[in-house]
């Protein structure tokens, strides 16, 4: 399977999608640890992707989204943003609607 084909199944078998520096409990950079704790104040179920651990993946995400940097959150297979989106969304209340119109909360 190529890239691009491994990035759109991650999408489509997951309501939630997060591609980040390292994972949940150990975050590799402070924008990725932000986003992990709204999240996590909101309860979400969501997949991490560590992409540290794929470089051909890390490359093409940023052409396939058009979004240059890290971490990169989806929620039902649309790019919400970056940490700064996703910040602004938790602070106004909206990323938790958002979860639960996806069915990602647990």
């Amino acid at each position: 399977m190529d890239v691009i084909a491994r990035i759109k199944d991650q999408l489509e078998n997951n309501n939630v999608v997060l591609y980040m520096k390292g994972t949940p409990d150990f975050p590799q950079c402070g924008f990725s640890a932000q986003t992990v704790q709204a999240l996590n104040a909101c309860y979400a179920k969501y997949k991490h992707v560590n992409i540290f651990e794929d470089m051909e993946l890390r490359e093409a995400l940023k052409s396939y989204s058009n979004w240059p940097t890290y971490p990169q959150l989806y929620i039902a297979g649309e790019l919400v943003g970056g940490c700064d989106i996703v910040m602004g969304l938790y602070n106004q209340g909206e990323l938790a609607k958002m979860l639960a119109a996806a069915d990602a909360v647990g």
